[in-house]
């Protein structure tokens, strides 16, 4: 549940040029993504950005890029305090749209949201490489982000056609789109050969979507044709609801653009204030008593049955499906003008996510299930504590050496359908020690769908205890072979970071 809210907190948390305090990114304060750093930037420019770098290589210091962030554990970096954090929001050119390759050039800051308001405005999108509103195209390439997709790309750098990064030695490097190591490695390439700072992207004429959804019993996904119930449309992906025993099942495509005059625009994070204070003081109440998290959910449930759309020309709930609307605004969408996000509400979180073979999943979800249900023989009633429940998503296969969706590796799992992912945000209670409802389930969940399935870990959605379990399902061929990439492009490790260093690259 957490990018910087406002930029100037942020900033402030650690002024600039003022070394050994943490980094923090959008939950602030509590929750670093460094615990440790000797400067923070905010460069202008590549021109800058590369000059910093070198700066940095000249003073020996490590090195790591920041974007609006999609960081919840302390992973971001090594724990060398001796790192400074490029910042890359300011650096956010969009240029060159060519309309007859269908291409465009983006520098390094360039956010999601920015980057569809650009292209709508001028009659285009990204397809279905898109993922949240908040986080920055290169970062997303960097930790190797998704759509939730089987029939459609939805790799983030699937859309990339070529990149300039610059490297562990302060050089900048250009890479075209072809099938050598060093483009294997760098789309998917958790910062570890150096900062993204431009990148052509494929575009496409715009086009209008619809979203239905639909509510299921446990037991029509659970035992249901789960491939055959996403891999038809542009994008799909499940809501779970464990208490409820239901998953609520959303889907999209594409319609032609008069099928519909609705413009209707997702409500991504944001709650009002006065339903940010009712929940939390339900969540924070399920600390210690289950039946709290119990109501939460059947509110929050019933609240996701109606649409979270609103018409954006008048700001006015939609309540009935399907909703239409522009690509952008119906698949992703964001904030509403008279809300906040959770996370600046105070509304933090844990999370979990691991992809598993699509075609593992109902045995993946299964497995989830029992977990839950072995707590209720303890009578310990588990529920989701997220708005919007569990949320199951989908990927379709992507080859590079460490995405979560690639395939042909050594497991010996089919990953050539595509992976589902289990995405798990959790409420962190800010009452007693800030764990949750009997804490230690989760840690039996992570070890049971680690131990027991052939899974990939989120790059930045997991703890490093998650990482340390999970390395050990990372096929040694591609890791070997992203570390030698590594080793040409910042041979002194300039690039540090903890994931880096638990998954044996260094």
């Amino acid at each position: 549940m957490r990018v910087c809210p406002l930029l100037s907190v942020c900033v402030l948390t650690l002024p600039l040029g003022i070394a050994g305090a943490p980094y923090y990114t959008f939950d602030g304060e509590g929750f670093p993504a460094c615990n440790d750093v000797a400067a923070v930037h905010l460069p202008s420019s590549v021109d800058e950005i590369q000059s910093l770098v070198n700066n940095a290589i000249d003073a020996g210091q490590r090195v790591r890029a920041s974007g609006k962030a999609h960081m919840w554990y302390d992973t971001m970096c090594s724990d060398d305090p001796n790192t400074v954090i490029i910042r890359t929001e300011n650096v956010n050119a969009i240029y060159d749209l060519d309309t007859k390759a269908e291409t465009v050039m983006i520098e390094a800051g360039v956010t999601f949201l920015q980057f569809a308001e650009w292209l709508h405005d001028r009659g285009y999108n990204s397809g279905f490489t898109l993922v949240n509103w908040n986080i920055t195209l290169a970062g997303c390439v960097a930790m190797g982000a998704h759509r939730s997709s089987l029939r459609e790309d939805s790799m983030v750098a699937a859309g990339v056609l070529s990149l300039d990064i610059i490297d562990g030695e302060g050089n900048l490097r250009h890479l075209e789109r072809d099938e050598s190591d060093e483009w294997l490695a760098a789309s998917t390439s958790l910062g570890l050969l150096g900062v993204i700072v431009r990148m052509k992207f494929k575009v496409y004429p715009d086009f209008k979507v619809y979203a239905d959804q639909k509510t299921l019993d446990d037991d029509e996904v659970l035992n249901g044709d789960i491939y055959g119930m996403v891999s038809p449309y542009a994008t799909a992906n499940f809501w779970w609801w464990p208490y409820k025993r239901k998953f609520h099942w959303r889907y999209y495509d594409v319609v032609p653009t008069e099928m519909s005059t609705q413009e209707g625009f997702q409500n991504t994070f944001s709650v009002t204030g006065a339903e940010a204070f009712a929940i939390k003081t339900l969540w924070n109440s399920g600390r210690y008593l289950a039946t709290s998290n119990m109501l939460a959910e059947e509110i929050l449930f019933g609240q996701w049955e109606a649409p979270n759309f609103r018409e954006k020309t008048t700001n006015q709930d939609i309540t009935e499906w399907p909703v239409y609307g522009w690509s952008y605004d119906v698949l992703i969408g964001g904030l509403y003008p008279d809300q906040k996000p959770v996370w600046e509400h105070g509304l933090n979180g844990y999370t979990l996510e691991l992809a598993f073979p699509v075609t593992m999943a109902n045995a993946v979800l299964k497995r989830a299930r029992q977990l839950f249900d072995d707590e209720l023989k303890s009578l310990l009633v588990m529920t989701s504590t997220y708005r919007s429940g569990i949320n199951i998503k989908f990927g379709r296969p992507y080859f590079d050496l460490l995405g979560q969706v690639t395939y042909n590796t050594s497991d010996g799992a089919d990953w050539s359908k595509g992976a589902i992912m289990f995405d798990f945000p959790t409420f962190k209670p800010t009452v007693g020690d800030g764990s949750r409802f009997n804490e230690p389930f989760y840690g039996k969940l992570e070890r049971a769908l680690i131990n027991e399935f052939p899974c990939r870990p989120h790059w930045t959605k997991n703890t490093r205890e998650v990482f340390q379990l999970a390395t050990k399902n990372l096929d040694p061929d591609h890791l070997a072979r992203f570390k030698a990439v590594r080793e040409r492009f910042d041979p002194n490790g300039v690039y540090r970071s903890v994931v880096g260093e638990i998954i044996g690259v260094y």
